[in-house]
Order: C-alpha cells, then structure tokens, then sequence
C-alpha cells in the first residue's frame, strides 16, 4: 500500500520511464564492483549530477554498461517496481534500450529474459503489472535500428518477448533525422508492436511531425515543443494521442526549464492534449511518482480534480485493451473517491 502523502495514495499509471534510469546509486555501486567497473565517485550526490541531455546522457550510458547479464537486468527489472509501488504504481510500460549490449555481445533473449523475470517476481510481490518497450538508441543510426528490430521481431516470432508490447527511440535528438528509422518501424508495427518515440525534447516541433508522419507513432514521449506548433497542437489533440510527459525530469535532466513554475505541462493539458505524468529516470534525479505528481501540482497550481483527471488519463494512454482499461478507470475512481479531500479545487 502507498504510504507518505496523499499524492502517494493515487493510483498511478506509468508510460515514460527507463529501466536503466531506475537503478539506485547504491545498486550502481554494487553493479561496479561485480563487475569490475571503477566509479568516479561512489557518492550519489555526486553520481548522479548533469548540466545538459549530453552530460546526463553519458552517465545514463555508464549505468547501462553495469548491466552485464540476465541477473542484472532481473535485478534492475524487480526493483524498479519495488522502488515504486509505495508512491502509487499500478502498471508501467517501461523502457530498455539493449544498444550499446548488444554491440558488446550481449544477447537480446536474455536481456528480455532477465527484465521479464524481474518484472514477474516484482508482480508476485507487488500486485502492480509491467509490460517492456524496447527503445532504439538514436546515436547508434538507422541500420542499427533496423537490426534491433529484426532481432525483436524473430523474439516475438519465437515466443520469446510476449513482455515487450513496443518499440520506441530515445536518446540524443539533435543532428538525426527520424526518418532514418523508417524501416525499423515498419517492421515493428508489422508484427504487431505498438510504437512511441521521444520527439520534441531537445528540438522543435518538427521532430514531432516527422515522428507521427513518417514513423507511425502512435505516443509522444516528452514532446514538450507542441505548444510552438498550433496546427499541430490542435491535429494531437484531436486524434487523443498521448504525450507521456516528465517535467522534474525536463527540469533536472534536459534543462530546458529553470523551474517547474516555467514548465508548459498544465498549459499542455489545457490546449485539450492528453498529458500524462511520469518520473522519466526517477532513481538518477532523486524522484518518484508521489513526489513528481505533489511537486507539479503545486508550482503549477493544479487543483486535486485536475491531478485526479492526470490519473485518469494515464489508464486512457496504455496499450491495455479496452476491457482492461475500463477495469483500471475504475479501480482509479473508486482509490481516488476514498482519498478525495472535501475540496477538490483546492491545490492540496
């Protein structure tokens, strides 16, 4: 059960999070020395420090190459449901991105069979559900896509990956054009996986266009650039394509804000876009689902009917089908009645 505050007691759904962005510094310590990695410093509040996407991008990188083998992909897997289900998680569709494991010889079965048996002991313990998108690394070029998605393609095939539901792209934005990735999906959605890409977190709106026109995808992860693009704004509104949204994230990682006070998300919201929360890489930015829904409402002066509509969303913009989403909304109504407080325009 959630415990702390009543941001923590919301029941949450989870659609923009990092596997390897979950790990907790104390478990990257461990990670190192298991594997023979030395650290540049072991204090977390130095680990985990950036001042740019670049900067946050190589530590990022760092944390992936401490995930040596199926154990340690089990292991980051189970606690970052663990970490958070006591801030409100009850289902996540969560990212890994194998790239730079798979260029070190790595293989994707096991990479996916270690996440699935984390994830499947954290259900056991926790009753909060997990499904895996497998993310391209931009840096690594369109060809490489391509191969990551062949790869996944023969799992699905096989039987080997029912966990991963999609296929997204994450990673440096800047300099690469999404249209090299055309083809890694095309096969994706060709065997039947669902399809998101980071878009709009670094650049402009056009990424977002290009992303939707020409990749097929059918979510937008950050996608802070819209507001800039009207027609746009108003064309993703209209269709109900989510935006999975990471404001402490946005703040702390991308510095593309100095506050939260400065972050469009409420602004998102009201243009009718469907905008989720989510904690992007919780564990590397001190963060967890109680705390990025509290800290958001409050510099963003969102009343709780507003924070419970936030909620609500998240169930519409899964990947669930639709008899599972109508279970979800309304287990959600009925946890969010019994901690409504009596005035639910008020900013609690």
């Amino acid at each position: 059960m959630p415990s702390g505050d009543v941001y923590d007691a919301i029941p949450k759904v989870e659609l923009h999070c990092h596997v390897e962005g979950t790990v907790q510094p104390s478990t990257v310590v461990e990670l190192a020395r298991k594997n023979g990695r030395q650290l540049r410093s072991e204090d977390p509040t130095e680990l985990y420090r950036y001042s740019s996407l670049n900067s946050f991008l190589e530590i990022f990188w760092l944390v992936q190459e401490l995930l040596n083998d199926r154990d340690d992909w089990a292991r980051a897997a189970y606690e970052s449901i663990v970490d958070a289900t006591p801030h409100g998680l009850r289902y996540r569709e969560m990212f890994f991105t194998p790239a730079r494991h798979l260029a070190a010889g790595q293989n994707l079965a096991e990479i996916v069979a270690g996440l699935s048996e984390g994830i499947e002991r954290a259900e056991m313990e926790t009753g909060a559900r997990c499904a895996l998108i497998c993310d391209i690394d931009r840096a690594y070029g369109g060809a490489a896509g391509l191969e990551l998605a062949e790869r996944l393609a023969d799992l699905r095939r096989a039987g080997l990956a029912e966990r991963v539901i999609g296929l997204g792209m994450d990673s440096t934005e800047r300099g690469i054009d999404p249209r090299e990735f055309a083809d890694a999906f095309r096969l994706g959605g060709s065997v039947g996986l669902r399809l998101t890409s980071h878009a709009g977190e670094d650049t402009g709106p056009d990424n977002i266009a290009t992303a939707l026109d020409t990749l097929g995808i059918e979510r937008i992860d950050h996608g802070l650039a819209i507001l800039e693009d009207e027609a746009l704004t108003r064309r993703v509104a209209e269709e109900r394509i989510p935006l999975n949204v990471c404001p402490n994230s946005n703040i702390v990682i991308a510095n593309r804000y100095e506050s939260l006070e400065q972050h469009p998300f409420r602004r998102m919201r009201q243009a009718g876009l469907l905008a989720t929360l989510n904690t992007d890489d919780p564990a590397m930015t001190d963060l967890d689902l109680g705390k990025e829904y509290r800290t958001v409402a409050r510099a963003l002066g969102m009343a709780w009917s507003e924070i419970e509509e936030v909620a609500l969303d998240g169930v519409e913009a899964t990947w669930l089908d639709e008899g599972e989403k109508r279970s979800f909304r309304a287990q959600f109504e009925r946890e969010l009645a019994e901690i409504r407080p009596p005035d639910a325009t008020a900013v609690v």
